[in-house]
């Protein structure tokens, strides 16, 4: 047995044991899903397609598996490397073996090596070659003997000790580092200054100028228990450090730990030898272990509050993506504009663009309010269009007023609807936009955007880079790897969950469903450009270098309405059709929709699993397929708020009561569009009666409300909302 084989053996655990402890979740589960995603399955697939296999988990169960496994499996990879490091050095010891296989984190095992790694010559080192170990060693036994006078015997100018002094100062360097690197005292610091530590910050001298709006206001002067700071909290201090106005820090008792490291290391022990240690243990706290675990304990603030605001961007960003797509309607894209003019797009019932037009109706150089009006007008009464969808950038709030008028006294039965144009300018410079468009200005793709996300906000949102989509809170302070990970995770769980359309699905949107990449994505683009619409998901197989794993983990989420099978309609997998037959053989239907669903809701389900030995969630799953063929799970979802009138913040009164649409939710609270410019804010507080944790327990992105208005502040363009109707 090799070195290395007998530390893996001593370092080995079980993993899905293990990671099933973590998320308390039964081993066999756990192990189900990671042979599963081992052998190449995808998230989605797994969560739809293998029920029975992994015991009903869900997407954010599974993935939750996968994030576990990768940690503790990284875990085990450090003990082993660290393990082997110290075992070479000879100085591997049974309490040094207990502590690393016992060390449940990353922060341990470096504690444990920290004595043993490689380092540059050090103040401590120099003293060691200077041959002051063996007076360290003699002071560490407390002795009676007179501590000048055996200091004299290590004097040496040629090592640069040329008095007692240099002795006592080159022996308390030795002290000061290895109580520095002490593992036990360093994780007693961490945890007590976790306990009893606080989070403050304060204006940095002479940046008031930088904060002219006082956006860091509330943290001039604060200070926080580290048990009770938010995640909000953490993430705006970070932020104001970065702007060079807060300077921020973590306190804590230095005293007390003063006193523990005295208990540790000296105890009731007095004199010069007491004294030296005690300096000592003084020192290696102000210098090594505070701005160690300074660092340390502020890295895991922000990784735990920007691991959180990650998830609430995601979170958000999932409910827009689910947002209720309105078919059916030929809409006029307004992206307002004030210099270069507004731009308008018209887009057929499909989303096919039709015809643009720049208009001039708000005062600036050129100001044609007529022109405008009636070239408005003429392409509504053209085309047939029933909605205007207005972005909500600059000068929206006019463009409303404008489109109000025109609705009042020339389009009676015409109405509008605000959409969020975050990331539009984005998406109209982008390749995916020119490739779209390549005859069209950048302006005049952003009102297609706009119009499109109205008729359907996942198809088109799914074009521009999440992080400019504006749902999310300090989303440019955020680890961008992390950030763009569960973005993407939330992309491919949205899409998958919904399905596409094979025969009108873009590439981007593709790209998402499960085992397809950007190239297969683009394959079947160009094979259904060059061959015409799929009439069967088989057709697939024909895709170049779409191979039969990409086709078992896609086919099911791909749909194709009027297609030669049914069930190539549904989210049926192609491996379930011979079971989908029998049902429907069963039941004794010969098409699906209203008249079979009666039927099907009739059969003994658990006696017909039985009989063809199928496991009761996946012939669950086929049962409400055949029900329910071409569903579309975001049509449960609140649809967008669609107006004749228009707000303007001097119409606001406090008490007023009105209806919006939640555009983010963030941890101290959500933000409302009421048809006022400017978003309002329900503070968590204000959010229910009940005591409310997390915002997301009680609205969702694109969730209608009704709010009453508790707060204007016109200087500072802020509304203050409440979902708690007063008394």
């Amino acid at each position: 047995m090799t070195g290395l084989d007998k530390i893996s053996d001593i370092l080995a655990i079980n993993v899905p044991q293990k990671v099933g402890e973590q998320l308390s979740l039964p081993t066999k589960k756990v192990k189900a899903v990671t042979d599963l995603l081992d052998d190449g399955n995808t998230v989605p697939f797994i969560a739809r397609y293998r029920k029975e296999a992994t015991g009903n988990l869900d997407e954010v169960q599974i993935r939750d598996i996968q994030t576990a496994t990768k940690h503790l499996t990284e875990l085990q990879s450090r003990k082993q490397t660290v393990y082997k490091a110290i075992d070479e050095q000879k100085m591997m010891t049974s309490s040094l073996q207990k502590a690393i296989v016992t060390a449940d984190s990353l922060q341990k095992i470096e504690d444990i090596y920290l004595p043993y790694k490689k380092k540059r010559q050090t103040k401590a080192t120099i003293a060691k070659e200077a041959g002051l170990m063996p007076f360290a060693q003699l002071i560490q036994t407390f002795p009676n003997t007179d501590l000048k006078s055996e200091a004299e015997k290590y004097v040496n100018p040629q090592k640069e000790l040329n008095n007692i002094d240099d002795v006592f100062a080159g022996v308390h360097e030795i002290f000061a580092e290895v109580i520095g690197e002490n593992a036990g005292l360093r994780d007693w610091v961490r945890q007590f200054t976790y306990k009893n530590g606080h989070l403050t910050s304060k204006l940095k001298r002479g940046a008031d100028e930088k904060d002219e709006q006082g956006v860091f206001e509330l943290y001039y002067e604060f200070d926080m228990p580290l048990k009770k700071v938010q995640n909000h909290q953490i993430l705006a201090i970070n932020r104001g450090e970065s702007e060079g106005v807060l300077s921020g820090n973590i306190t804590v008792d230095e005293a007390a730990i003063d006193r523990y490291f005295k208990f540790r290391l000296v105890g009731t022990k007095t004199g010069s030898a007491a004294d030296v240690l005690n300096e000592a243990a003084i020192d290696a706290y102000r210098r090594f272990i505070k701005p160690a675990i300074t660092r340390e304990i502020r890295k895991e603030l922000f990784a735990q509050a920007s691991g959180d605001a990650i998830k609430v961007f995601g979170t958000n960003l999932y409910h827009l993506l689910m947002a209720a797509p309105l078919r059916g309607q030929v809409v006029l894209g307004f992206d307002p504009g004030i210099r270069t003019g507004s731009k308008l797009a018209v887009v057929n019932k499909a989303g096919q663009f039709l015809d643009k037009a720049v208009i001039y109706p708000h005062k600036a150089q050129k100001y044609d309010p007529k022109g405008a009006r009636d070239t408005i007008i003429k392409l509504v009464k053209k085309y047939g269009v029933s909605l205007v969808a207005i972005g909500n950038g600059t000068a929206s709030r006019e463009s409303q007023q404008f489109i109000v008028e025109i609705i009042k006294n020339d389009l009676p039965d015409l109405r509008y609807a605000v959409v969020n144009e975050a990331g539009a300018s984005v998406y109209s410079a982008s390749d995916i936009a020119r490739a779209e468009f390549p005859d069209l200005p950048v302006e005049q793709r952003s009102a297609i955007s706009i119009a499109r996300r109205l008729q359907d906000p996942m198809a088109e949102l799914i074009k521009i880079d999440p992080q400019a989509v504006g749902v999310g809170q300090y989303q440019h302070d955020l680890p961008t790897k992390e950030l763009s990970l569960e973005l993407d995770h939330v992309l491919e769980t949205a899409v998958n969950q919904v399905g596409v359309n094979l025969n009108t699905a873009s590439p981007q949107l593709l790209t998402h469903i499960a085992g397809l990449t950007s190239t297969t994505a683009n394959n079947i683009v160009l094979y259904r450009n060059e061959n015409g619409r799929f009439n069967a998901r088989t057709e697939l197989k024909k895709v170049a270098k779409l191979g039969p794993k990409a086709f078992e983990q896609a086919a099911g989420f791909l749909r194709i309405p009027g297609g030669k099978n049914v069930f190539d309609n549904t989210d049926i997998h192609p491996e379930s059709y011979k079971i989908a037959e029998q049902i429907c053989h069963e039941v004794g239907i010969e098409s699906l929709g209203e008249q079979s669903a009666e039927r099907l809701h009739q059969l003994d389900t658990p006696t017909f699993a039985q009989k063809i030995n199928i496991g009761y969630p996946t012939l669950h799953d086929i049962i409400n397929s055949l029900i329910t063929p071409g569903r579309d799970l975001r049509d449960d979802a609140p649809m967008a708020t669609l107006r004749s009138d228009v707000l303007t913040l001097d119409d606001l009164q406090v008490g007023m009561q009105l209806q919006g649409t939640v555009r983010n939710v963030v941890d101290f609270g959500a933000f409302v569009d009421i048809g006022v410019h400017e978003d309002g804010l329900v503070h968590i507080s204000k959010l229910s009666k009940a005591h409310v944790k997390n915002p997301h327990a009680v609205v969702a992105v694109g969730d209608i409300v009704t709010v009453w208005v508790t707060e204007i502040d016109k200087k500072r363009q802020r509304i203050g909302l409440s979902m708690i109707a007063p008394k």
